[in-house]
């Protein structure tokens, strides 16, 4: 029986402070528990005793709620040099989905979404929508420019809008992208809605039906993104305030990765927008996520060693002959069943896109560490060289969630308050508005 998530927090707090680190990696979920190791978190906490001396005493926890049945619980913790925030993430289970030692701020509240100051709320209105049918419909958002829908004015009908379908990174994303006290993929519909494009968004179908999911051995990445994303086109074409053959279709990290096959799959589509749309293998750029983390602090890397190897090992048996369908999930990435693997295996976005003849725009930021311009971006730019309908720019100053900031990019900047990059909405309403 599930006992809540902050007494998980405080539990994994006591066995940091014992040295028990091993029983630490066996609260994670299946998923991550290849991805650490106990000698890393060992490696981790040991080094922030170096650095800040022992602890002395810990605060009263703050859960703030994250996933659906799931939370964030954030712990003060006070050393004898300084202060710091550990911050656990706890499934409905109870078990471990995220372990962080973060700065001391961390430990506010996560205070309320303020809109970002390009957006007008009074330019626009919102309305609840259900995307799909069936006992996987997901909950969205639709967004309309105000003057959209209603009466017409005697000169004649209003302008039929544009409109484009949000699709969100990988895991259990909600509609707005919510990490934290931000919400990028809200930013930007808010953004492009005050510009006159009509927004839909959704909750992702591992977010907003998790059990059903887990339960479901051959759920795929069509399972994932590309049933609801064409029930979502469908949805605005036949929206009396929108263009029928004015929607496209948005994707973020792998919902840009994905989004060349939501084309495929629905004739409806216009066009598409990648941002940060990863186009190596999801495997590998795992493997190079988690080395890129373990070069941030030297003091660590030798501790991160293991959790690449073992990384590498699961990312090497996706790629090998003798992956089938009846390959146990521990002896895959992330914990997902083999055939995810073998539908995303036999994928390829870029060759995907290029086949697909619709315009595009592909957005990256010059300091993502998640889809990097040197292996990602090189690929879209090498499949699509001689299509002139294919436009690509870099916002270098921008991270992953195209945030702006300076220097090597890592998780902790996602923690502050703050919005998506201006000009990537003002990039995106004006590809929007020349289509």
């Amino acid at each position: 029986m599930a006992t809540g998530a902050v007494p998980t927090a405080l539990s994994v707090l006591d066995r940091a402070r014992a040295g028990r680190f091993a029983e630490i990696r066996e609260m994670f979920v299946p998923q991550l528990r290849g991805l650490v190791s106990a000698e890393a978190l060992h490696g981790a906490w040991t080094a922030e005793l170096d650095r800040n001396g022992p602890l002395r005493s810990a605060g009263s926890p703050v859960s703030d709620p994250s996933e659906v049945g799931a939370a964030v619980v954030k712990i003060p913790l006070a050393f004898e040099h300084g202060e710091l925030t550990l911050i656990v993430g706890v499934d409905g289970q109870d078990r471990l989905t995220g372990l962080q030692l973060a700065p001391a701020a961390a430990a506010e509240p996560v205070q309320p979404w303020e809109p970002p100051p390009y957006a007008d709320p009074e330019s626009f209105d919102e309305q609840d929508v259900t995307v799909g049918s069936g006992p996987l419909a997901v909950p969205g958002t639709l967004t309309l420019p105000r003057g959209s829908a209603g009466p017409r004015h005697s000169a004649g009908p209003l302008p039929l809008l544009p409109a484009i379908v949000l699709l969100a990174g990988s895991g259990p994303a909600d509609r707005d992208g919510t990490m934290g006290r931000n919400k990028h993929l809200k930013d930007l519909a808010w953004g492009l809605a005050d510009r006159g494009t009509a927004v839909l968004r959704f909750d992702k179908v591992t977010y907003a039906h998790p059990a059903e999911v887990e339960n479901e051995p051959d759920f795929t990445l069509t399972d994932e993104y590309v049933h609801h994303a064409v029930a979502a086109v469908q949805l605005l074409r036949r929206h009396p305030s929108v263009d029928a053959d004015r929607v496209f279709v948005l994707g973020h990290s792998q919902g840009g990765t994905v989004a060349p096959r939501v084309a495929a799959a629905e004739a409806g589509v216009a066009g598409l927008v990648i941002l940060a749309g990863g186009a190596q293998p999801l495997h590998w750029a795992a493997v190079r996520q988690i080395r890129y983390l373990g070069s941030l602090n030297p003091d660590q890397a030798a501790a991160a060693r293991p959790a690449v190897e073992a990384f590498t090992r699961l990312a090497e048996a996706v790629d090998s002959p003798d992956l089938s369908p009846s390959t146990p999930r521990s002896e895959l990435p992330f914990g997902v069943a083999a055939p995810y693997w073998l539908d995303l295996r036999g994928y390829d976005p870029v060759a995907t896109a290029a086949a697909s003849g619709r315009p595009m725009l592909i957005l990256q930021g010059g300091r993502d560490y998640q889809a990097t311009v040197a292996d990602d971006l090189a690929l879209w730019r090498a499949g699509l060289a001689q299509r002139p309908d294919v436009t690509i720019r870099v916002h270098d100053a921008d991270n992953h969630l195209f945030f702006p900031g300076a220097g090597p990019s890592s998780p902790a900047e996602y923690e502050p308050a703050q919005h998506l990059d201006p000009a990537v909405v003002a990039d995106i309403a004006a590809w929007v508005a020349a289509h």
